[in-house]
């Protein structure tokens, strides 16, 4: 039995080919990352330009038409049609203490806008300082402490919106 991989292209087009259908395909390598392929007696020239080996997407370079390439094996369209996605993780809204302390700076206001590991406050606790990051781009919605604060474990901090 041969694998079958799901194919998207950011033309819109979409198809499966087959582990065998790979094998008989016609191209030769003429530099590294730069074919030269012969598909129903046409020659065509084609370069991958860039790659995310992990996000299996491709940016191939087909006699200078430039296309983004996704490419998904067996497990990713089974991962897809059980409603989840490779790659996505869940999205933080609120940072809570992870161990007792207290709050030694704060760096943001509500309504700011922040990138993700910009610094959003520091917390001293077992005579450490732990200064707190953001997991992720966004605004924050409110700060649930104020300088100088003594805070227990798992108490709200910091909310997103």
């Amino acid at each position: 039995m041969s694998k079958t991989y799901k194919i998207a292209v950011s033309n819109g087009s979409s198809f499966d080919i087959t582990q065998d259908q790979v094998k008989t395909f016609d191209a030769i390598s003429t530099t590294q990352n730069q074919y030269h392929v012969l598909k129903d007696n046409t020659p065509y020239r084609a370069a991958i330009t860039a790659q995310d080996f992990l996000k299996k997407t491709y940016t191939v370079a087909i006699n200078n038409n430039t296309y983004e390439v996704h490419i998904a094996d067996a497990l990713d369209q089974l991962i897809k049609n059980m409603g989840f996605e490779v790659g996505t993780a869940k999205q933080v809204n609120e940072i809570k203490a992870p161990i007792p302390g207290l709050i030694l700076e704060i760096s943001v206001t509500p309504g700011q806008t922040v990138q993700e590991n910009d610094t959003l406050l520091i917390l001293e606790a077992m005579k450490m300082e732990n200064t707190f990051h953001s997991p992720r781009a966004g605004v924050i919605k409110s700060i649930a402490v104020t300088q100088g604060q003594a805070v227990d474990k798992g108490q709200l901090l910091i909310e997103f919106e």
